[in-house]
């Protein structure tokens, strides 16, 4: 089971990421560009997705497309909440009791990956490479 405190780590360690305390909880950005945040009960939240979020720590990320967002929500809809907001960017919230800390690290950095700029990215996917399964 992961926690805020594996996000906080995990997020420390991407380059140019930066946790600021934001109203609704912690926020992490890469050059000002949001990509990770502590989801807050929001009252323009729906009330289902309202009581989750107020009773278990949960996170939302930015996601490359919003096809990603609806295949983690396919693939697990007890972990990755329906969308939360009316947003327009791709995004999914999910609950931390749900995810592994190995998925979070992916999660996490695929949010950062989307939001910094290439001259952060680059170095950083040259260190870390993918690995193909």
């Amino acid at each position: 089971m992961a926690t805020l405190d594996d996000v906080r780590r995990i997020a420390a360690g991407l380059p140019g990421s930066e946790e600021r305390a934001m109203t609704g909880g912690a926020a992490w950005f890469v050059r000002n560009r949001l990509y990770a945040w502590e989801c807050h009960p929001w009252p323009s939240i729906p009330a289902d997705m309202r009581a989750v979020i107020a009773a278990e720590p949960v996170v939302g990320v930015k996601v490359a497309e919003r096809l990603d967002a609806q295949a983690l929500i396919g693939m697990a809809p007890d972990v990755f909440l329906r969308e939360t907001t009316r947003w327009s960017e791709p995004k999914v919230a999910f609950r931390l009791a749900g995810i592994d800390v190995d998925h979070l690290a992916e999660l996490v950095t695929e949010a950062w990956r989307t939001q910094a700029p290439k001259y952060l990215r680059v170095p950083f996917d040259a260190a870390h490479p993918a690995v193909d399964v």
